[in-house]
């Protein structure tokens, strides 16, 4: 038989009251409910707990000894209760999440914004990566969730889109094509080109639709982050594709940015979870105000 918290709940409040009546009130309990637990209560742990005479009700040595340890209990109960319902109700908590770089540096910090200022007791944690590593994480449960490209059909994730990023080019500024309104993919196969190295998303991507159509892009330079790309261009070493959604930081370092045509290339960003895995309250809240952001 194991103790419950009830029957603690009735040793202590007759012990600190010395009145099984006060312990009634206490409790809110019957008479036979308060004399039921504490009988309970003893056979449990052995012996008697409580000598209760006609005139009052005192601590056996043995209840002596058990009354502090039986208080203990039932506070840390309390806390521990009391610690779940300020994670529950956002009064204290982490987050940690995964976001492909160009997503972090561009739509997170509004979207951050809006969430500190609703739950800012929620300490957050952003790995800024790139969109392969940010599935990755998700997918070995290392963060709750995560924003980077669709990863397709895959049995342990669950993709929820966002919105739709198309691919632009990135022009030095006195580049001919600056003269364009739109290029074409072709163009780019007459020019140096920059690329993103492998196992890059974005160029697999690219790669996979251009080889169907028989365009064929030979990279002239090759580098790992987005943003070292952006600045090779910048020093006119050659052209480059970027993702939309990273136009504002690579126009910054005074790229000029074309649309690309014939094909349209585009491809959906948004929240990526770990299927049939529960997430926190943070995570669900955060979740949330990205899907109701973008879909205003």
């Amino acid at each position: 038989m194991n103790v419950t918290i009830k029957q603690l709940q009735v040793f202590v409040s007759i012990a600190e009251t010395g009145s099984f009546a006060q312990a009634c009130n206490q409790l809110h309990l019957t008479q036979p409910a308060i004399s039921a637990s504490l009988k309970n209560l003893e056979s449990v742990v052995g012996g008697t707990l409580l000598a209760r005479t006609t005139r009052r009700t005192e601590l056996t040595p043995e209840g002596v000894v058990f009354l502090p340890v039986a208080q203990r209990i039932l506070m840390d109960i309390d806390t521990s209760l009391e610690d779940v319902r300020s994670l529950f109700e956002l009064r204290r908590g982490k987050l940690d999440i995964a976001v492909m770089s160009t997503f972090a540096s561009s739509k997170l910090p509004e979207i951050l914004a809006i969430f500190h200022q609703k739950y800012p007791y929620i300490k957050v944690t952003v790995h800024d990566i790139i969109a392969e590593n940010a599935v990755d994480m998700v997918r070995r449960a290392r963060v709750e969730l995560g924003i980077s490209f669709d990863p397709g059909e895959d049995p342990e994730l669950t993709f929820i889109p966002l919105l739709q990023d198309r691919f632009m080019a990135a022009l030095p500024p006195e580049h001919p094509l600056t003269k364009s309104k739109t290029i074409t993919w072709k163009d780019l196969s007459k020019v140096s080109y920059l690329s993103l190295q492998k196992p890059s998303s974005i160029r697999q991507q690219i790669e996979f639709i251009l080889d169907d159509k028989g365009i064929f892009l030979t990279p002239s330079f090759e580098a790992h982050q987005l943003i070292t790309i952006g600045k090779m261009v910048a020093e006119g070493l050659g052209v480059s594709i970027i993702p939309e959604i990273s136009a504002v930081q690579i126009e910054s370092l005074g790229v000029t940015l074309r649309p690309m045509t014939s094909p349209k290339i585009e491809r959906s960003i948004g929240v990526i979870l770990k299927k049939n895995s529960p997430i926190s309250m943070p995570a669900k809240k955060l979740q949330n105000i990205f899907l109701q952001h973008f879909s205003q």
